[in-house]
Order: C-alpha cells, then structure tokens, then sequence
C-alpha cells in the first residue's frame, strides 16, 4: 500500500494504544520498508512473489526480536521491529489476491461491507489459490511512475504486481476499502498476538505509558 494508507491503518488500529513517541517510531519503520532499497531482493518486506513461508518466517523473526528487546529493556528496537513486521501484514491484502478470493465468494449475492472482511479467513490463507504478484523488472520499475505507468502494463503479465495490487483506491477499485479493513483488523490481531503473556514491566516499556 502507498505510504499515506499504511499511517492511516496503524493510527486507526494502533494510535490510542501507544505513547506518541512509540507510535511515531512504530510507524516510521513501517512506512520505510517501503524505500528504494526495500524494493529490491526483499519480497519477505511485502508478500511478493508468492515468497509467503519466506515472510512469515521474516515476521516471526521481527516478532521475536520484540520480545527479546523488551526484555533486555530496549524499547526502541522492539518499537521498530514491530513496526517493520506490521508493514509485511498489511501488504498481505493488497499484494496479493487473497481480497479478490474473499469477494468471489460473494458472486451473485450481495457483497458485504468492507468493515465485514474476514482477514484471516484459514481456508484463504492455505489455499492453493492464493497468489501474490510478482515483481517483472525492468517494466515493473517503470509502473511506479505515472508517465509510465501505461507504458509498462502493455508489456506486465497479469500475474505482475503492477496488475494485482490494490495499493490505491485508483489500482485496487472496490477492493482497496476490503483491504483496507482487512489490513487494519489484521494489525490489532498481530498487536494482540506479540503482546499476549508479556509482563507488566514489558507492556510499560512498549506502550510507553
């Protein structure tokens, strides 16, 4: 997703929860996976290239060291390994075409709303079915750049990224508001999940409050 709707979903699902100094850290280290050389030779930073086991294996790395830092009392590093770590979730949705397989579920009925999306629906996430895009270099490159952007999708399979993400309400269309929610309900899940069984003194530490 562009920068602008990652610092939407962690202030949406994250901004009461922390101090404004963790939450300005947090965010940081999630909007900056997406710089130049976050781009390249780094699928586990957004689901890409089907590179699904290599990200959560990146995930539960990044979630680790949040453990790890909180108890060795480092605040700081934990704040932007969980930042980092939030940022591959949130791609999930709209790298890959697991919002398309939830909505096709609906054909022919009526579509329920975007706050309904099932972000972990278990049956999505082990299909066989489930794909990200694939990175195509070097047209993909010129997709990032609106002047170039129909010249490159003229030469991008359909299994590109250019084709299938939906990191935008222009690239995604109705979809982006389902990955959006579902980006957004995914985030408080992770959030629960790394917090669950901390000490009082780590939770002190990591919202800090």
């Amino acid at each position: 997703m562009l920068t602008q709707y990652h610092i939407e979903i962690m202030l949406t699902s994250l901004g009461e929860r922390f101090s404004a100094r963790a939450m300005s850290a947090i965010t940081y280290a999630n909007v900056n996976q997406d710089r130049m050389s976050g781009q390249f030779g780094h699928d586990e930073f957004h689901f890409d290239n089907n590179a699904f086991e290599k990200t959560y294996v990146y995930i539960e790395d990044q979630r680790a060291l949040v453990i790890s830092s909180l108890t060795a009392g480092d605040a700081i590093t934990a704040w932007q390994a969980f930042g980092r770590f939030l940022h591959s979730t949130q791609d999930f949705y709209a790298h890959s075409n697991y919002i398309t397989l939830w909505t096709n579920r609906f054909d022919g009925q009526t579509l329920p709303p975007p706050p309904e999306v099932d972000p972990m629906d278990p049956s999505l996430i082990n299909s066989p079915d489930l794909r990200s895009g694939k990175v195509y270099y070097p047209f993909e490159f010129l997709y990032f750049f609106r002047k170039t952007r129909a010249f490159s999708l003229r030469y991008l399979p359909k299994d590109s990224h250019a084709w299938m993400n939906l990191d935008s309400p222009e690239q995604g269309g109705f979809k982006f508001d389902y990955a959006m929610q579902a980006a957004i309900k995914r985030t408080v899940i992770e959030f629960d999940k790394t917090t669950k069984g901390f000490s009082e003194e780590m939770c002190r530490l990591f919202l800090d409050k």
